[in-house]
C-alpha cells in the first residue's frame, strides 16, 4: 500500500511539473512570435524608408504596414509578419524596378552625354537625349520641382503615351500657370504613383489624366 501510495505522488510530481514546463514554454512561444513580428515591421518601415528617399515608394506600402502594426496590436502575430514581409518586399521591389526601369531607360534613348537644353520659346522645352519628364521637371528654368513632372506629362498628353517614355526632338510644353491645386494634385501623383514600366500606360497615370 505504502508503494502504491508513494508510486501516485511521483506521479503526480511528474504531472505537475509537465503542466509548469508545458506553460513556461507556451509563454515563451507566445512572446517569440510577438519578437518576430516587431523585428519584421522594423525591416520593412526601414525598407520603406529607402524606397521613399529614392522617390520611388509604391502606393500601398505604407497601408501594408499600417496594417502589419494594427494585426500586432490585436494579437495576430502571424498576419502582422506576413504583412511585414509583404511590405518589406514590395518596397525592395520598387527600388529595384526604379533602377531596372532607368537602365532600360537609357538603352533605349541612348547614352549620349546630354546636351544643354535648346532654345525654345518660352514656356516650352525641346527634349535631349537622356532627358526624362522628372529630370526636366526639375530643371531650374522648368520647375525646380522634379515631383511635378505629372504638369508636363499632362500639358503634352497629345504626344505623350507613355509618361516614362519621350524622345529626342520633342517639343514639350510647360505650363507656368499651374493653379496651386494643379501643383498640389501633381506632386500627389509623382509620389502615389506606384510601380511603373517603359512601354506601358500605367492605370494611375491614366486616371491622373482624367481629373
Amino acid at each position: 500500500m505504502k508503494i502504491a501510495q508513494r508510486l501516485k505522488f511521483l506521479a503526480l510530481i511528474v504531472v505537475t511539473l509537465g503542466l509548469v514546463i508545458g506553460c513556461a514554454g507556451t509563454t515563451e512561444e507566445e512572446a517569440k512570435p510577438q519578437g518576430d513580428a516587431a523585428s519584421a515591421i522594423a525591416a520593412a518601415e526601414k525598407a520603406y524608408k529607402i524606397a521613399l528617399d529614392e522617390q520611388y515608394a509604391w502606393r500601398d506600402t505604407g497601408k501594408i504596414i499600417k496594417k502589419a502594426k494594427k494585426a500586432l496590436k490585436a494579437g495576430n502575430e502571424a498576419k502582422a509578419i506576413k504583412l511585414a514581409n509583404k511590405a518589406k518586399k514590395e518596397a525592395e521591389d520598387a527600388v529595384a524596378q526604379k533602377y531596372s526601369e532607368l537602365d532600360r531607360l537609357k538603352d533605349i534613348l541612348g547614352t549620349t552625354e546630354v546636351k544643354s537644353r535648346s532654345a525654345a520659346s518660352a514656356g516650352d522645352y525641346q527634349v535631349v537625349s537622356g532627358d526624362n519628364l522628372w529630370d526636366i521637371s526639375g530643371k531650374a528654368e522648368v520647375y525646380s520641382n522634379p515631383y511635378q513632372w505629372p504638369l508636363i506629362y499632362k500639358a503634352n498628353k497629345d504626344q505623350i503615351k507613355d509618361a516614362d517614355l519621350i524622345y529626342p526632338g520633342q517639343n514639350l510644353t510647360i505650363d507656368q500657370g499651374a493653379s496651386a491645386s494643379d501643383i498640389d494634385a501633381a506632386v500627389n501623383h509623382a509620389k502615389t504613383r506606384g510601380s511603373w514600366s517603359i512601354g506601358v500606360v500605367e492605370s494611375s497615370d491614366t486616371d491622373y489624366l482624367s481629373k
